[in-house]
Formats: C-alpha cells, structure tokens, sequence
C-alpha cells in the first residue's frame, strides 16, 4: 500500500516506486533456520529450488535504479524464487 501512495505521491516528479520483496534469501539472519529452509527447498516448496542470493534482490534494485523500469510505479516486485505462487 505504501508504494501505491508514494507513486500516486511522487508521480507528478517523474519520480517511480517499486516495492520490493525478498523471499528467503540467505544471510546471517536467515542462516539461523536453515534447516527447515532447506526442508521447505527440497519438499518442493519453491519453483525455483535454491536458496535466493543477495544479488538476486540487488540486481532487481540495480535495474530499477538505473531506470530500466521507468514506466513501471507503484508496483510490487516479488524475489522469493516463486514461494508467493499459489500452487495447483
């Protein structure tokens, strides 16, 4: 909600917003879990079956920041290796 507001805020300054969302990427506080993470990974859990990297999300905001999606405002990007799918 908050990136709709901005963009609907900023939008007149040729100014874009994106939301983004990291899924399970591992870092020193994801590391705490990785067991069951590892678990969720093999059972299937995620179309993509790794876990997600730093550059992942870097390389989302890297685009953004270079103005590849300058058309693109208020939306919302998910980088969580399909964990938000809903699945069949």
């Amino acid at each position: 909600m908050a990136a709709k507001l901005f963009a609907h805020r900023l939008g007149e300054y040729g100014i874009p917003v994106i939301e983004v969302r990291p899924g399970i990427v591992e870092s020193d506080m994801s590391l705490v879990h990785r067991k069951s993470i590892n678990k969720m990974i093999e059972g299937g859990r995620l179309v993509t079956p790794r876990w997600g990297e730093p550059d992942d999300v870097a390389r989302i905001i890297m685009a953004f920041a270079r103005g590849d999606f300058d058309y693109s405002t208020g939306q919302t990007i998910e980088v969580d290796g399909g964990l938000g799918l809903n699945r069949l």
